[in-house]
């Protein structure tokens, strides 16, 4: 390794890590007070509530590994700028395509650990932070399995929904049974689909047995659909059902497999299949970026101008990536071209400010 790439290496490393501890540190902070007032109604040990924000670094972590890797490129070469480092390296016949080598190469390592930490320690992290909020903190009457079929136990009744779809808020593969005081089944309804509507689901295709406690015996009824009051709402449903997060690559390929062999839309989950490939790649595009507009004297003004760069770069990514993920989700795009899109954007975007810089 030359010593202009191990110094170039050095420094972004260096930035890396201040900016990477500084941004975990703010988003615990704000996550924390946001938090807290729950965890002390809850009556949660200081020591459980310590480890679910531990829980949650690694989710923190894969989300803002871009942005901090642009940061650094942004902070060092515009260093370099201001010092004429860069001008002397030029004026020595070093194109920019040279320094950016080794950040090149950064990228492509952060983007392979970002997609190795994404599919190997979030889905345990973030599944086991999720049980703690959600069961201990909150104290939600809800089991979620693995196939994520969802089990809500309410007033004397426990609901079953095989597949909630949060696009167009439909259940599918409803099972509800409702108890008396002896816990006796006295109903259940079982329905092939549910929409919410209004405060109510509008169940289809719905069988209702009644038990005749006279009789012993269940009355059956068969209903084209029919309005129901069941004590699930799609916004909890959101919250217990299994995220595609929780999930690695091949847990979530082999869920929409299984889905859209049972005939439900699995658009969703596409789109964030591709997406979790899709996303790692803008550690890259980043670094293409940083290197652009730092290397063409862009930034020379000061630190602070730096810092706006960089989050002004990222929030405009991040606005733009996560509109073409709505897209996708609204099947207003294919799954793979609104994961893709905007790294396809910010690639051109990125290589456009290197030559210019060149």
């Amino acid at each position: 390794m030359s010593i202009i790439y191990k110094y170039i290496t050095i420094q972004i490393s260096k930035y890396f890590g201040i900016v990477l501890a500084f941004v975990v540190g703010i988003y615990l902070a704000v996550d924390f007070f946001e938090r807290v007032d729950d965890f002390i109604e809850a009556g949660i040990p200081f020591s459980k509530m310590m480890f679910f924000f531990a829980l949650r670094i690694p989710f923190i972590v894969a989300q803002i590994i871009p942005i901090c890797i642009l940061m650094s490129a942004l902070i060092v070469f515009s260093l370099m700028a201001r010092g004429n480092e860069i001008v002397a390296l030029k004026s020595g016949g070093i194109r920019i395509y040279y320094l950016l080598k080794p950040v090149f190469i950064m990228g492509c390592i952060l983007g392979v650990l970002l997609f190795i930490l994404s599919d190997v320690i979030v889905p345990i992290t973030m599944a086991k932070s999720n049980q703690i909020w959600l069961k201990e903190v909150r104290r939600e009457s809800t089991i979620i399995t693995k196939e994520k079929n969802i089990w809500i136990k309410g007033n004397r009744s426990i609901t079953h929904v095989k597949y909630f779809n949060p696009k167009n808020k439909t259940i599918n593969g409803i099972i509800f049974y409702k108890f008396d005081e002896n816990f006796r089944l006295v109903r259940r309804i079982d329905a092939k689909k549910g929409i919410f509507n209004k405060g109510e689901w509008l169940l289809y295709e719905l069988m209702e047995q009644i038990l005749d406690t006279k009789k012993g015996k269940y009355n059956i009824t068969f209903h084209k659909n029919k309005t129901e009051g069941l004590n699930l709402l799609p916004e909890n449903l959101n919250k217990v059902a299994k995220k595609s997060e929780e999930m690695t690559f091949r847990e979530l390929s082999a869920y929409i497999k299984k889905v859209e062999a049972e005939g439900y839309d699995a658009t969703i989950y596409r789109v964030d299949l591709y997406a979790k490939i899709a996303f790692p790649f803008i550690c890259v595009i980043m670094c293409m970026m940083g290197t652009g507009l730092a290397a063409r004297g862009t930034v020379k003004e000061g630190m602070p101008v730096v810092i706006a760069y960089g989050i002004v770069t990222a929030f405009i990514y991040w606005i733009f990536y996560s509109f073409c993920l709505s897209l996708g989700y609204g099947g207003m795009l294919p799954p793979a071209f609104a994961a893709w899109t905007a790294n396809l954007a910010f690639f051109s975007f990125g290589a456009l400010t290197l030559l210019h810089a060149e």
